[in-house]
């Protein structure tokens, strides 16, 4: 059963979906910088090239000659195997880390496609939502249609109910198709 379950909860779970929605939206977001990218690039393109034509090859050639010596000269191969090591722990510790960077940044964005998606079907965020239950005071008179369902309720036998909403208005629907 746990298979089943897994592949349940896999096949219910919509992050990759909202996941793939914050990548549209990202997207979608970059790609209206782009001309400006492009108008950009037009205007600083001329000084760029002229700087590479002016560049002086041996001049380049001479500095990076002096790099790779300074380079060579720097590697003690007594040290090498120490070097390798270090090189190879520290390999896994950034791997490690950008790991989790990456998992940070896939929450990030299926947080963000969870909230497009909402905008894109015109539905409220839930931000707003629990920022006006905390604001707005409960309402003492319950709806009408609350008590009749009620006391149809109290006449079945009592089953597991589902927490408590804060909106009386969910609770009344709620209540009213429990009633049926």
């Amino acid at each position: 059963m746990a298979i089943a379950d897994d592949l349940k909860k896999t096949l219910t779970d919509p992050t990759p979906l909202y996941f793939a929605a914050g990548t549209a939206d990202l997207a979608v977001q970059q790609a209206k910088k782009v001309p400006d990218l492009i108008e950009q690039l037009r205007a600083e393109a001329p000084a760029r090239i002229e700087a590479v034509k002016n560049t002086d090859p041996k001049a380049v050639q001479e500095a990076v000659t002096a790099k790779f010596a300074e380079v060579l000269g720097a590697i003690d191969p007594k040290k090498l195997g120490e070097t390798a090591q270090d090189l190879a722990l520290r390999g896994v510790g950034v791997a490690a880390e950008y790991a989790v960077r990456a998992k940070e940044t896939y929450d990030k964005v299926a947080v963000h496609g969870e909230q497009a998606v909402r905008t894109w079907r015109g539905e409220v965020s839930a931000e707003i939502v629990d920022i006006a239950v905390a604001v707005e005071p409960e309402a003492d008179a319950e709806p009408a249609s609350e008590p009749a369902a009620e006391a149809a309720a109290a006449d079945k036998p009592v089953a597991k109910k589902a927490p408590a909403r804060k909106s009386t208005a969910k609770k009344a629907v709620v209540t009213a198709d429990d009633a049926s």
